[in-house]
């Protein structure tokens, strides 16, 4: 790959640079918030949790590792990882899947479900404390258009 000379790159703006600045410290800001929330006042980590989430909404509390992955945007070994960390905790049993014997599916356990419901208040409560209450209608509504914009563009660059 070659690498552009400085008059060709396309600079950001001092707006876009900002906007973008504001973005990296309001996401690594949450990330950091949800991950010392969750550890101080519950047995998961806000990965355990994120991949809980999903397996706890499901009818059947079964999901396919594969859409699991792209659900969370994550790579297969990240979450290969952390499924087998949290098989061993008795969190959720990795299984093999019925309509593909190559494919894995992922069940969460009675243990994990009681994980995540003991846990999900004190997260939903920092959330809305640290994020949701200081936020008008408009600007979660904006915010959502943004995500909409955002991560299918991702998508379509393979970036996630």
């Amino acid at each position: 790959m070659n690498t552009p000379e400085p008059a060709e790159v396309n600079w950001l703006t001092d707006e876009e640079q900002s906007a973008w600045r504001s973005f990296l410290v309001l996401s690594r800001g949450m990330q950091t918030a949800i991950d010392r929330q969750l550890s101080r006042d519950s047995a998961l980590s806000g990965s355990e949790y994120e991949v809980l989430v999903p397996l706890s909404e499901s009818s059947t509390g079964v999901i396919r590792s594969r859409d699991l992955m792209h659900a969370l945007g994550w790579e297969r070994s990240r979450l290969s990882h952390l499924l087998s960390r949290m098989a061993r905790r008795g969190l959720l049993e990795r299984l093999p899947c019925d309509s593909d014997a190559r494919g894995l599916d992922v069940r969460i356990t009675p243990e994990g479900r009681r994980a995540i419901e003991a846990a999900a208040p004190g997260h939903l409560e920092m959330v809305r404390a640290a994020f949701v209450d200081h936020l008008t209608q408009e600007e979660l509504d904006t915010l959502r258009r943004v995500s909409g914009k955002v991560v299918p563009r991702l998508e379509e660059l393979g970036l996630c």
